[in-house]
């Protein structure tokens, strides 16, 4: 997960990180030597070029399946589960960079869904995705957010920072 780096100049564009000035991050895939993850060799591919596929200037690459609630930007925290499907949870969302918060995203690695991703989560305006972690038999989900109702100055509906006498959000209770 390569969250984003947009201090990276044209002339430090390389392979492992082919976009310059890279707001909304992007993941390498890396697989090991005859699927010996004990080798010293193998192979990485970007797997994904993350933020808003309508935006040309982006260069997101998810696939042509992916909904409009399907792309992501941050990646930050992953998980496989047992089918080999990869969990995305982002950090770094926020209304006014992306028009959506941060969450958990399901990305198929196989096949002719590969790169396609879908919106299984979405986090409180602020808030961050932490995690994920599977129970072995892919039942449970466990999740971390953290800090929800961070900041507020720049949403719309509240316009304020946010404090925690004045916050943006009671969630998951909303008292």
């Amino acid at each position: 997960m390569l969250t984003n780096n947009t201090k990276r100049t044209a002339e430090q564009v390389d392979a492992a990180n082919p976009t310059a000035e890279n707001a909304f991050g992007h993941i390498i895939e890396i697989a090991e030597a005859d699927g010996d993850f004990a080798s010293t060799t193998g192979t990485r591919e970007v797997l994904l070029k993350c933020g808003d596929p309508t935006i040309a200037e982006v260069g997101a690459t998810f696939s042509t399946d992916t909904t409009v609630n399907g792309w992501f930007g941050m990646p930050d925290n992953c998980a496989v589960d047992s089918l080999g499907r990869l969990w995305v949870s982002t950090d770094g969302n926020n209304p006014t960079a992306t028009g959506r918060t941060d969450g958990l995203w399901a990305v198929d690695t196989e096949g002719d869904a590969r790169a396609t991703s879908k919106l299984f989560f979405r986090v409180p305006v602020g808030a961050e995705m932490c995690g994920p972690l599977f129970t072995p038999d892919d039942e449970t989900a466990f999740v971390a957010v953290q800090h929800p109702a961070d900041g507020g100055d720049d949403w719309e509906g509240f316009g304020r920072v946010s404090y925690y006498e004045d916050l943006s959000t009671r969630w998951p209770d909303f008292d």
